[in-house]
């Protein structure tokens, strides 16, 4: 994992047309999305499709990559993140826990940009693999260019799901996720680009990466 250092970004909210800062501390992120390999491995379940271990895990719900960071954190043994109710509706994040969970939105973003203040960290074509350079299809993590702090795949590859609630008085518990994917238009593709969706929601090119707190 990569050691983020504190600082401070600036969200939007398009569709409201809001503005926010967010004070980020240091904290851990993966330098990858969480492949395949890694999330078979470590749930021994069967995969849909398994055709390449360094390829991002996707068909993931938001509810999968909670339980697999506290699972991830239990084989570790770290402290869980996530306190889950008996009926699986309420999910509350330790956010002193040295277990592994996801990044919060600002932490994403502000992972995303490394210091840059563009719409993107690089060139598109040289930093993600989306709708017009990725063949149908995900590729194996770390082969297009890091950004600036080591991180690879923040923009293409898959979606990356984020711990927070988009708007919890209009779409309840949806939550959010980020960084575009293979099937993605290049427009999608940028740091402060938003989508959302129930916590049960998968698809094919929505996975997540793994964040810790330090």
């Amino acid at each position: 994992m990569v050691k983020i250092p504190g600082g401070e970004i600036e969200l939007r909210d398009d569709r409201i047309k809001r503005e926010w800062k967010a004070e980020i501390r240091p904290f851990l992120l993966a330098r990858y999305p969480v492949t395949m390999g890694l999330y078979y491995g470590i749930t021994n379940n069967t995969p849909r499709c398994l055709d390449g271990d360094l390829k991002p895990v996707v068909n993931i719900s938001w509810n999968d990559a909670i339980s697999f960071c506290n699972l991830l954190s239990k084989k570790a043994g770290l402290k869980e993140c996530y306190a889950i109710s008996h009926d699986g509706e309420t999910i509350v994040c330790d956010w002193e826990s040295d277990g592994y969970r996801l990044p919060s939105e600002a932490e994403w973003q502000y992972a995303c940009k490394a210091g840059t203040n563009g719409y993107r960290y690089g060139e598109l074509d040289k930093i993600a693999w989306y709708n017009e350079n990725s063949g149908g299809q995900t590729h194996e993590v770390g082969r297009k260019e890091p950004n600036a702090w080591g991180l690879y795949d923040m923009l293409g590859n898959v979606w990356e799901w984020c711990w927070d609630l988009y708007d919890e008085q209009v779409y309840g518990s949806y939550r959010i996720f980020r960084g575009g994917s293979w099937a993605e238009e290049a427009r999608g593709c940028g740091a402060s680009c938003r989508r959302r969706s129930h916590p049960s929601f998968c698809i094919e090119d929505l996975g997540f990466r793994l964040a810790k707190s330090c």
